[in-house]
């Protein structure tokens, strides 16, 4: 039989040290194939590139794995992956590791994730991993145990149809991570604020700053699991339906 076949992407770009680590992790679970950023592509969400052409380059800068850059999101690169460079739909799609925490709210906004969420949307198991640690000289050494470890049970046992996982390290020594946990998205968020400059032009400008606020006392999320000390291991999926709130709206007396 062949070998299964491992997309690898992220959104801090090909050369970044997470998705160098995530390689590492996973080349010995199969084929793999790597299309990913050729820069930066942190908080793009799910965008993808419609009013510019999207450059796809091979490179060879991890040896004999195939791997190619592309000018676009994090999302782009996957939909490039499916229909111009692999011969079959992948066996796995793995996306990180993300320099920096993922868990809460923040899945929306990661380009880390919308990789994996793009994996899911084409059917395809996939898996989003972030290291909370934004430094670019992190210890991924643990975070690659973990990345080896949840994409051979994908492999080995699959994921529900239209579910994908979002997986944090907490940035801990090994011998201080207590173990994992699976958990639901903490109902938390950012309070951003602006502030506002003078560029040298004497032109104003803003700055996105904030703080995170979480509002979830609960201990069964992904945000208790990482300040206790666990791996946060959140099913996600792409139904965004509010399902609860159907059977309210249609006592509405709507008149259109």
């Amino acid at each position: 039989m062949s070998k299964p076949l491992i997309l690898v992407s992220n959104d801090d770009g090909i050369t970044a040290p997470g998705i160098r680590n995530l390689v590492d992790a996973v080349k010995h679970l199969g084929e793999v194939v790597i299309v990913a950023p050729d820069s930066p592509q942190s908080a793009m969400g799910h965008a993808v590139t419609i009013s510019k052409p999207l450059r796809l380059e091979k490179t060879d800068i991890y040896g004999e794995i195939t791997a190619y850059q592309c000018s676009g999101t994090p999302a782009d690169c996957v939909k490039l992956a499916v229909d111009k460079v692999l011969h079959r739909k992948p066996d796995l799609l793995v996306s990180g590791i993300n320099h920096g925490s993922n868990s809460s709210i923040n899945v929306l906004y990661s380009g880390t994730m919308s990789a994996a969420m793009e994996g899911a949307i084409e059917g395809i198991p996939a898996v989003g991993f972030s290291l909370c640690n934004f430094a670019y000289d992190a210890d991924f050494s643990f975070a690659k145990k973990v990345a080896t470890s949840v994409s051979s049970n994908i492999l080995k046992n699959g994921l529900p149809q239209g579910t994908l996982l979002n997986v944090n390290i907490p940035n801990l020594k090994e011998d201080e991570i207590k173990g994992s946990k699976i958990c639901r998205q903490a109902n938390a968020k950012w309070k951003e604020e602006f502030d506002e400059r003078t560029d040298p032009n004497g032109r104003n400008y803003f700055w996105l700053t904030g703080k995170f606020i979480n509002n979830d006392k609960g201990e069964d999320t992904d945000e208790w699991a990482l300040a206790n000390g666990y791996v946060s291991i959140v099913p996600v999926h792409f139904d965004l339906t509010a399902h609860h709130a159907i059977p309210f709206l249609n006592e509405w007396d709507l008149t259109i």
